[in-house]
């Protein structure tokens, strides 16, 4: 049996609310950077426990300006996984810096911090641990390490927001972190990211960097206010967030913790489901956390009788859209070639770059969605 429609990876969850604010941001006249885009961020410090929220056009943008703001730049190295996106390593590069790739841990794909520690030289100047799939990293012990280090640590928690360590929001814990809001994200504002910080300085240096570097923004200058003049202070960027994009986000935030709730129950059908098939499930969330529940990923054992990609290939014939999250970064062409890394020297992520599928997961996915998953990869899988 197959599906009439594709099932879309990640599909966003867009209701009436949302479009009813676009539509007023449309109809206000005003549809940049301006009020919506202050809401929004002050119900991001709300929800995260934090004092600063600045929202810019990506999480991409968020790393970026961050470690400019904090002057990390050429002759700095910066740890990152291996295992994640690309857009991590390209957010170092563009600072001038250079990006070290560290392994996973076997089990769960994030950042191993042994590994991590021992790649330390007197060059380090910050580690970017990666919430990888909405799973929580140990933030007490990368703390430890930021502390006995003397060493930034700027958390990409792309994948992450709503998830807690030890009862704690993600973002709450001194350091500079970054969200997105891209389409397949928790939630959405379409395109568009933000850092979260308890430094009032850098939040201010992101604001101001993020459009042109100037001192007001066009709401400050134009608004009924009353004008005002601006100056170019730095030299800055154009990464700033629209108020039709902050216009989802502010009906999107309220209702991310039942969202995540919804996440949980479709984890543990699949989990239920596919202990039998030649996979292996992603661990159990450690009980003193909360995963934000992003990413379902699985990885095809040694004794399944087709390959990762070819099991992608079959679940596309049964109209179910599948992904991989990821290749590792360290096989990426530009990295490869540019610093010369032998794929042996990182094992954990080689491995798992060629065995790693991502199932259908969002909170617009149904029970019959799933069984035709499930069904999908029986089919595939034999079992």
């Amino acid at each position: 049996m197959v599906r009439k429609d594709f099932l879309v990876f990640g599909r966003p969850d867009v209701g009436q609310a949302e479009i009813d604010e676009v539509v007023d941001s449309l109809r206000s006249g005003w549809i940049g950077t301006g009020p919506k885009v202050e809401r929004f961020e002050r119900m991001l410090e709300d929800y995260v426990g934090v004092a600063h929220a600045r929202c810019v056009s990506s999480c991409t943008a968020a790393l970026f300006l961050t470690m400019s703001s904090l002057q990390i730049g050429p002759g700095d190295e910066v740890l990152v996984p291996s295992m994640t996106f690309v857009a991590c390593a390209n957010a170092v590069e563009h600072t001038g810096a250079k990006p070290v790739f560290v392994d996973s841990e076997p089990s769960t794909g994030l950042i191993d911090l042994g590994a991590a520690e021992e790649a330390i030289t007197t060059r380090t100047k910050a580690i970017m641990p990666v919430h990888l799939a909405g799973r929580p990293l140990d933030l007490d012990r990368i703390n430890r390490l930021r502390d006995e280090r003397k060493l930034t640590v700027l958390e990409d928690a792309a994948q992450a927001i709503g998830a807690e360590w030890h009862g704690k929001q993600i973002g709450n814990f001194g350091n500079p972190t970054a969200f997105s809001f891209y389409v397949t994200k928790n939630i959405t504002t379409i395109e568009g990211g933000a850092v979260v910080t308890v430094d009032p300085e850098l939040a201010v240096e992101v604001e101001h960097a993020a459009l042109h570097g100037l001192s007001a923004g066009a709401w400050r200058r134009y608004s009924d206010a009353g004008f005002k003049h601006y100056e170019a202070t730095s030299l800055g960027y154009k990464f700033n967030m629209t108020d039709v994009q902050a216009a989802l986000g502010i009906h999107q935030l309220p209702h991310l913790d039942e969202w995540i709730d919804h996440r949980a129950d479709r984890w543990a059908q699949y989990d239920a489901a596919l202990a039998d098939m030649p996979l292996d499930l992603p661990p159990t969330p450690d009980s003193e956390t909360r995963h934000a529940r992003h990413l379902y990923q699985v990885r095809i054992t040694d004794d399944a009788p087709i390959s990762r990609d070819d099991l992608l290939d079959a679940l596309h014939a049964d109209r179910i859209g599948a992904g991989v999250h990821y290749r590792a970064i360290h096989l990426q062409p530009y990295y490869r070639d540019r610093y010369g890394i032998d794929p042996a020297s990182l094992p954990v992520a080689t491995a798992i770059s060629d065995r790693t599928v991502s199932l259908p997961l969002s909170h617009t996915l149904s029970e019959a969605d799933l069984e035709n998953v499930v069904h999908a990869l029986r089919r595939a899988l034999g079992g």
